[in-house]
């Protein structure tokens, strides 16, 4: 006899199917093999003293500070621990009890049932002079050049913007981003590449964004997170996907000490209430992306956060996008300049799509194609 600890199993329903147990007992167990976390804010006294004990009878567990018990404090934060099928078992029992127990359960569930998508490479290509990665930067004949080659290379998606958002970047007229783009989306639409990628115009402006629709662009990367009513109509008028991106501030003023109460819960409830703008004016959530926007307003701790957390935006139902290529937070983890943080940006993003991302936006095409694969295979 001989026994070995495993790692981490992706997919443990095809462990167990490689096993050889049958097919009803599949779904029991790996409800049973995946430990699962849940950050509680300010849930009401008498809700996490029935909760504790409701978790403690089905051997999950509530982890609560000291207090609670004798209802010291109106409200605590808590940690709820335990297996998937302890969670989905816990929803339930949760669903007749007060205190605001039923909407706690009800958003428990929404949880383990999201939506998969597939993986896809979005390839940066900025047709301007002011990116902070100089490597992306691509003008009108050159801008065409590149598009072809990253979809060679294994972009299903090929984001292109006219103007630069990064920190401190200057603000830029309608007038010369409509310049920069027409010629790159005249190009496009004369040789029909849009037949062989998805085309993302990552801009805010409603008279640059329907240009690029018109020229056969299927997706709005919009950087200010839907704020412009016009935007989700046009999305709507020509059947395009949405990407809303969280930003504290503007490109001028974002890194300017930004701070959050919790920024993942801050994040969430920004995607919440543009998620139901967007569905309000008629744009299904299957058409919506997610991008909690890394380095858009946001510390370090801020960006490793969202990344360690991804997963939770995964309930939303949408897909969800990380876009950390070659950014300073890498520099402010290790010193590295633009060029050198190649490294970096793989082990972001492969955390990021373990944790649920599904658009990796990159500069780096050829590179992520093969980190990716090897990480499917490791998976």
């Amino acid at each position: 006899m001989q026994i070995y600890r495993l790692g981490t199993m992706a997919d443990k329903r095809a462990v167990l199917k490689t096993l050889g147990v049958e097919s009803g007992g599949i779904s029991i167990m790996a409800g049973k093999m995946e430990l699962v976390f849940f950050y509680i804010k300010a849930l009401k006294t008498p809700a996490a003293n029935i909760l504790k004990q409701d978790a403690l009878s089905i051997g999950a567990e509530l982890a609560v500070p000291g207090g609670v018990i004798l209802c010291e404090k109106p409200v605590y934060d808590c940690i709820l621990i335990g297996t998937v099928k302890q969670m989905k078992i816990l929803a339930r029992k949760e669903l007749v009890q007060p205190f605001g127990l039923k909407i706690l359960a009800k958003q428990l569930s929404a949880f383990f049932s999201p939506r998969d998508f597939p993986l896809r490479i979005m390839g940066v290509i900025n047709a301007n002079d002011d990116s902070f990665y100089a490597g992306s930067r691509f003008m009108a004949d050159d801008a065409v050049r590149q598009v072809k080659k990253q979809i060679e290379e294994g972009a299903e998606i090929i984001d292109i913007g006219a103007v630069s958002s990064r920190p401190g970047a200057k603000p830029v007229s309608e007038a010369e981003e409509l310049k920069r783009i027409i010629p790159v989306c005249e190009a496009l639409k004369a040789e029909a590449l849009y037949e062989k990628a998805l085309f993302s115009i990552d801009s805010y402006r409603p008279s640059v964004v329907e240009y690029a629709l018109q020229s056969g662009f299927g997706l709005i990367n919009d950087i200010t997170g839907a704020s412009d009513e016009r935007l989700i109509r046009l999305a709507e008028v020509y059947g395009a996907k949405l990407c809303i991106m969280h930003m504290q501030g503007t490109p001028q003023t974002m890194q300017e000490n930004p701070q959050y109460e919790d920024v993942t819960a801050d994040v969430s409830t920004f995607f919440e209430t543009r998620i139901e703008k967007c569905e309000a004016l008629g744009l299904g959530r299957e058409s919506l992306i997610l991008d909690v926007g890394i380095g858009f307003g946001k510390t370090l701790e801020h960006n490793l956060t969202l990344i360690k957390n991804l997963e939770h935006f995964k309930h939303f139902g949408c897909e969800v996008l990380i876009g950390a290529s070659r950014k300073s937070m890498i520099d402010k983890i290790i010193p590295a300049a633009v060029d050198e943080r190649l490294p970096g940006t793989l082990a972001l993003h492969l955390k990021a799509v373990e944790n649920g991302a599904s658009i990796v936006r990159c500069h780096d095409v050829p590179a992520h194609r093969q980190a990716l694969a090897v990480w499917k295979a490791l998976r």
